[in-house]
This record gives structure tokens, sequence and C-alpha cells, in this order.
């Protein structure tokens, strides 16, 4: 007799095995991001801590002037008056992008609860009214936006994803604020469309679809993430054998500083690509590979884009900004598998490294040290 009930319910187990099977598939098909994104937050709560009140939200019309405005064809010339407007304008912004990745970088080194309430109080105060999603009446204004985009999706991420489920506490907020960053995604998606000719498709289609790979994995959407790997894919076909990026050559003075910024956006969408089984890195016969190295190999000898440009005295970024603006060297070496030789000690020689509009402490996401 108890055989007989031990088979019925080892059957009824079963079935009920299989009704759930759907929900498995399903949540193993969802997007994700790389491993560093799921680490635990640290337990060292700092008791000084204050939470200083957001900027106010930025709710008008997205126009700003370019840094660069009155330039020529190749956008190369620095107007400083254009440029200090432009910060003035934007200042909310960047003060929101900065302060809510300081904030999420502070919780998870500390995990003190008062600064993830502070970091949600963020967001949602910026989510509740509706920031960002005004219309673009300038180009600066569409860059503006996807820029912002990446850095306030990019630093959810790791609250969404770490193991020790900071968000569980929050599940009303995070919903208002990953159904706010997707608003904001479509916005993106429509103001760079990939329809154009590809003589136009440049370093801000690249950023674009960084803003949009991040997203797409806050709210698990496939067509937001396949999006980002088409702009990849185009990307890689326009890289030349030499690792040059004639869109970025066309800049001037300025072209190796804009192979650098080129290759910080995709070289994230590579490692997210990783994460989801898609080999990105190696499109294009290793496109992102030949970029990397010759995008190096001008920082440490810029006569090689002077002659490449045209004969253009390239302008760079100050050496001490290099933590920040070569920090894309950690999720290509993960992207890529690893990095060896000069490579390797330069990524060394930075470490730690943090860029805002990559989410934060890089360092920490792709090379742990633990």
């Amino acid at each position: 007799m108890n055989r007989f009930i031990k088979r019925g319910c080892g059957r009824l187990l079963f079935i009920a095995a299989l009704a759930w099977l759907p929900f498995f598939a399903d949540a193993q098909a969802g997007l994700v991001p790389p491993p560093g994104y799921y680490a635990e937050v640290v337990q060292k709560p700092d008791k000084s801590f204050t939470c200083d009140p957001p900027p106010q939200p930025y709710t008008e019309t997205l126009d700003f002037p370019s840094k660069y405005e009155g330039s020529g064809k190749a956008r190369d010339q620095f107007n400083a008056s254009a440029n200090a407007a432009y910060k003035e304008r934007s200042e909310p912004i960047s003060q929101m992008e900065k302060g809510v990745n300081k904030l999420v970088d502070k919780y998870m080194r500390t995990g003190n609860p008062a600064t993830l309430q502070c970091v949600i109080g963020w967001y949602t105060k910026w989510a509740d009214a509706g920031a960002l999603l005004g219309e673009s009446t300038s180009y600066s204004g569409k860059a503006m936006r996807k820029w912002s985009l990446a850095s306030l999706s990019g630093a959810f991420l790791h609250l969404q994803f770490s193991r020790s489920q900071p968000l569980a506490a929050y599940p009303q907020q995070t919903q208002q604020i990953k159904a706010w960053l997707g608003r904001i995604s479509d916005k993106v998606l429509k103001e760079w469309d990939l329809s154009e000719p590809r003589e136009k498709i440049n370093n801000h289609f690249y950023w674009a679809a960084w803003a949009i790979m991040a997203t797409s994995v806050v709210e698990n959407r496939r067509d937001e993430f396949d999006w980002a790997v088409k702009t990849y894919r185009i990307f890689s076909s326009q890289v030349d054998a030499d690792g040059y990026l004639p869109n970025e050559l066309a800049r001037q003075t300025r072209a190796l500083g804009y192979h650098n910024f080129a290759i910080t956006p995709i070289a994230m969408i590579a490692a997210f690509g990783k994460a989801n089984g898609t080999d990105l890195a190696g499109e294009g016969n290793g496109a992102l590979t030949r970029l990397a190295q010759r995008t190096l190999q001008g920082i440490d000898d810029p006569k090689i884009f002077e002659a490449k440009s045209g004969g253009f005295t390239q302008v760079l970024e100050d050496v001490s900004k290099q933590k920040t603006e070569l920090a894309w060297l950690e999720p290509y070496c993960w992207a890529v598998g690893g990095c060896q030789g000069t490579m390797a000690k330069k990524a060394d020689s930075l470490r730690p490294m943090k860029n805002t509009r990559l989410g934060g402490d890089v360092t920490t996401t792709f090379h742990p040290t633990e």
C-alpha cells in the first residue's frame, strides 16, 4: 500500500516539476550582466554618512550647445564660451550621474542602509518627475540623454544583481526606477537611427548602444539587447585592417582622443555580449582588439595618429585623467579573456579605474582582488 502511495506522490511531483519547467527556462533565458555585478555588499557601515538632497530633476528640453560650436566639419576646435554654457545648463544632469555613481559605489563598499535609502531616493525623485524625457532639440541634447542613461543604468545594475539583494526591501521603487529607465531608453532608440549612412555612425551611436545594452539588462528586453548587438556589428565592420576608425580619423586634431572615446562603450558592449553568450569581441576578425592595440599605441606615440589623420598634431587629455579615460581596459580585458604584455602592464599601472558613464568602479567589477 505504501509503495503505491509513494509511486502516486512521485508522479505528482514529476508532473509538478514539468509545470515549473517553462518558468525555469524563462529565468535562464533572462539577460544578465558580467559576473562582477553579482558581488555581495561589503558590511562596513559608515556612521558618519549624511544624505545630500538630489539635484533638481531635469525636465526641460534637452537643448545644449556643443563645445565645438562654430568648428568646421572636423568638429575639433574647442569653443570655451560654448563649453561653459553647456556645463552650466547640463549641471543638474552631471550632478545626478556622478552623485548616483558615488552613492552606489559607497553602498557596495559599506552596506550602510542609509546610503542605500539615499540613492533610492535620488533615483525615485527623478523618476517621479519624469526627468530626462523632454524633447531633444540639439545634437548635444541627444548625446546627453544617452550618456546619462548609460551612467544611471550602469550604476543601477550593481544594486539589481548583487547577491545581497539590496533592492528586496524596495520592490515598488525598484519597478518605478526600471520603468523610468526604460522610458528614457525608448527615447534613445528613436534618436539614434541605425539606418543612417555608415559615415554618420560614429562614437555617439556606440555610446547610445552601451546605454541601451545596460538598460536592456535592467529591463530584460531582448529587442534592446539585439539593437545594441547590431550597432556593435556595424562598429566591427568600420574598423580597418590597421585598427583605425575612419569616422574618428576625420576629427583631425582629436582623432586619437575620439578613438579612445569610441572604444570605451564598445568594450562594455563586448563584455555584456560575452556574459550573455554572444562573442562580440571576435566579430570583424577581432576588430575590437585591433582598435584597442592601435589606440594604446597612439597614446604612447601620438605621431602615428598625426600621420594617419593628415598631419594634424593630436590634442590629448591630461595624463592624470587616464584612470578614467582608459577605464575601458577593464571590460576589454575581461571580454577578450585576459590581457598580456603592454596592455596588462598599462591596466596594472592605472588600477583602480572608475568611469561614471560605465557605471562607476570598473576595476572592482571586472578585476576584483578576491
